[in-house]
């Protein structure tokens, strides 16, 4: 593994083209600015580098000197600790605790149906987009509440949220609600540059299907 760290000059994240875990930690990266190398891969055939790092080929795995992490949520939080500047979670304890727990739900709630959308049998994931569409639509007035995701600032929920709203239309997954609070929502975060950096050439096409 030694050798393989110091051939990488930069930090690299090993990155599945169409991954919604992968885009979260690539947006957080490009908030950042972090000068970093994307390294873009087959997840059915991971290359030799990726897997004697992290033998399951796991996509987003990221890389910096003798530093191996292969879950995105800790990547985000390790680069907004690393590079505190502009700062994605709020200062106070309490605050960012309520932060990573609302991200933690997120994922129950609604990464795990898109994970069934994606990876699961017809019937299944029929019932997955209804469930996914309805506790979306449940939250839209969390949506219009404030600029961001509960919050009024920008901040790593916001960066967990995108990459799942970015994929529903290629989904079949339509959340327009009365006022479009949640399309409203989205537009505003898809419309950041650092957004539009994070998006790898297969995410950009899921847009324009």
């Amino acid at each position: 593994m030694a050798n393989i760290i110091t051939r990488k000059s930069v930090m690299t994240l090993f990155s599945a083209p169409t991954c919604a875990m992968s885009h979260c930690a690539r947006f957080v990266l490009h908030e950042k600015a972090v000068t970093a190398d994307i390294e873009y891969y087959d997840p059915t055939d991971p290359p030799e580098d990726l897997l004697e790092l992290n033998p399951n080929g796991s996509s987003p795995t990221l890389i910096e000197r003798d530093l191996v992490l292969y879950d995105s949520r800790i990547i985000m939080e390790y680069l907004d600790e690393r590079f505190p500047h502009p700062p994605l979670h709020q200062m106070d304890p309490v605050s960012r605790a309520n932060a990573r727990m609302q991200i933690k739900i997120i994922d129950k709630n609604w990464y795990q149906l898109l994970d069934e959308i994606l990876y699961s049998g017809e019937k299944k994931s029929a019932r997955a987009k209804k469930m996914l569409r309805e506790s979306i639509l449940s939250n839209a007035p969390v949506f219009a509440d404030k600029p961001y995701f509960m919050s009024d600032e920008f901040s790593l929920i916001d960066c967990a949220i995108a990459p799942l709203l970015w994929r529903l239309p290629s989904l079949g997954i339509d959340v327009t609600t009365p006022n479009d609070d949640i399309n409203n929502y989205a537009q505003r975060i898809f419309n950041r540059p650092a957004f539009k950096r994070s998006l790898s050439e297969a995410e950009k096409e899921m847009i324009e299907s």
